[in-house]
């Protein structure tokens, strides 16, 4: 087990998005994953979560927290990362399973699913944001802000975000009253005044608070 004291200290010394991996590659791991989800706030459609392993070596030049790109440049960096030999997974939890134990737990539960598809077995997981995974074997680093520190968590914030909107895009075709290609299902004024117009459709998320109340 690596000592996460130095490996934080470490990190917050690192210069660009590729040293993050470089500095764990020079542990000893050779399968790294990053994992990033999408999908926390909307009040609609499931939570997305990606985990992205990049081979030794390899850059992708460009990438970021994929909330800080154009749709555009994050559709031309999912291609990208697909054809680029990068091993790539995703797991997508419903609002129903949502709406039952919480976003928290369905976000990490999307990860959870995102890590255990992978087709290599990783040595080590970063994770984005304040918690690591639950009930996984591999050891594991929460970094904050990761998907603008580390690329293999960048490359999963893109995967989870760009799969997530095009399931939404879906969404759309099935509720054209609800514009959710536009939204994505997040609390926007079109979106809440759609669900006062419309009332909630089989996607929103009941437990959340604008949908709850309209409920009632």
């Amino acid at each position: 087990m690596p000592n996460l004291l130095k490996l934080n200290r470490s990190f917050e010394m690192l210069p660009n998005l590729e040293q993050v991996e470089k500095s764990l590659f020079e542990k000893g791991y050779n399968y790294i994953a990053g994992v990033d989800e999408a999908g926390r706030g909307p009040l609609a459609g499931p939570v997305v979560a990606a985990a992205v392993i990049f081979p030794r070596g390899l850059i992708i030049e460009g990438l970021d927290d994929s909330k800080k790109l154009s749709a555009k440049r994050r559709d031309l960096l999912f291609d990208e990362i697909a054809a680029s030999g990068a091993i790539c997974s995703v797991g997508v939890i419903d609002n129903l399973t949502i709406d039952k134990i919480n976003i928290l737990r369905a976000s990490l539960l999307a990860m959870r699913k995102a890590v255990t598809a992978l087709k290599t077995k990783p040595e080590f997981i970063l994770v984005d944001g304040t918690y690591t995974i639950p009930n996984l074997d591999f050891p594991q680093f929460a970094i904050i802000g990761g998907d603008a520190l580390c690329a293999s968590i960048s490359a999963a914030s893109i995967i989870a975000k760009v799969t997530r909107d095009r399931i939404m895009d879906k969404y759309q075709e099935i509720y054209p009253e609800f514009s959710f290609s536009v939204h994505r299902g997040y609390p926007t004024p079109q979106h809440l005044n759609e669900l006062r117009t419309n009332g909630p459709t089989e996607i929103h998320r009941r437990t959340f608070r604008p949908v709850e109340e309209i409920l009632k």
